[in-house]
């Protein structure tokens, strides 16, 4: 009997690629997105309306797919975007807009899928964080933050799922090419910091340009969203990064990170 996951955050980059590839593997796919234009071509596919914002449509979306196929074996946690710039740019607004989407929009999508799960006595939880939610980098504090604070809410949080049969996974994928810099970055500016924040942003850019597609992330998700050990996190594309942040002295490691500020990568 096929299984069902809901996808959040599916219009595009990783959430598509997802979809997709669940959807060719046989599960049933609720894919979700604020814009479901994109969705609604896709073979296999049930494309319902879910802004991680709004906990209306949230709740709208995770009853519609219930009724469509009876439960929701697997949650994927997808829908986020990136405030990358100086802290002194950033507007409450800003601050406000990015934790609503990557945190409090995560854990709304959680608490109403939690009943299901439960009643269910099984599921699994699959959060999609980043290596920047284990190690940070420059001009990105808010994103860090926001994505550090899924890595404690999972670990965390699995213990009261784990009482109903729910498993909690995390996915940290490093640099993919998702169009995360164009569609989903929003960058903030501070006289103070134009020439850093310039330098550091081509060896942002520099990397995009020869980033691999998502493909190992959505393959390591539905390897999550399969697995039925305790197993939380899932690094993609990342282990060598983890790695040297836990083994070079720090004052090594911030000297590597914060290069780029001072000097530009050359644009190829």
């Amino acid at each position: 009997m096929a299984r069902t996951v809901l996808i959040t955050g599916a219009s595009s980059g990783i959430g598509l690629a997802t979809a997709e590839l669940m959807a060719r593997r046989g599960w049933h796919v609720a894919a979700t997105a604020r814009d479901v234009t994109a969705l609604e071509a896709l073979p296999h596919v049930a494309a319902f309306r879910l802004d991680v914002t709004d906990e209306d449509s949230i709740r709208a979306a995770v009853a519609a797919a219930v009724s469509r196929f009876g439960g929701i074996d697997v949650l994927v946690n997808n829908a986020g975007y990136g405030v990358f710039g100086p802290l002194e740019g950033a507007s409450s607004a800003d601050i406000d807009r990015q934790f609503r989407t990557n945190v409090i929009g995560t854990i709304a999508a959680i608490r109403h899928v939690m009943p299901i799960m439960r009643a269910q006595r099984r599921g699994t939880i699959v959060n999609v964080s980043s290596i920047g939610g284990r190690l940070a980098a420059p001009f990105a504090c808010l994103y860090h933050a926001s994505k550090f604070a899924i890595e404690g809410f999972s670990e965390s949080f699995r213990y009261e799922a784990a009482l109903h049969g729910i498993r909690v996974k995390v996915i940290e994928p490093g640099h993919f090419k998702t169009g995360f810099l164009g569609r989903s970055l929003q960058r903030t500016a501070h006289a103070a910091y134009d020439e850093p924040f310039d330098n550091y942003m081509t060896w942002v850019e520099a990397e995009d340009r020869k980033a691999p597609p998502p493909d190992a992330v959505a393959e390591a998700i539905l390897n999550a969203a399969a697995d039925r050990s305790d197993r939380l996190r899932y690094a993609v594309k990342g282990a060598v990064a983890l790695a040297m942040a836990r083994l070079l002295p720090d004052a090594l490691w911030r000297r590597l990170m914060a290069a780029g500020l001072t000097r530009r990568t050359k644009i190829v």
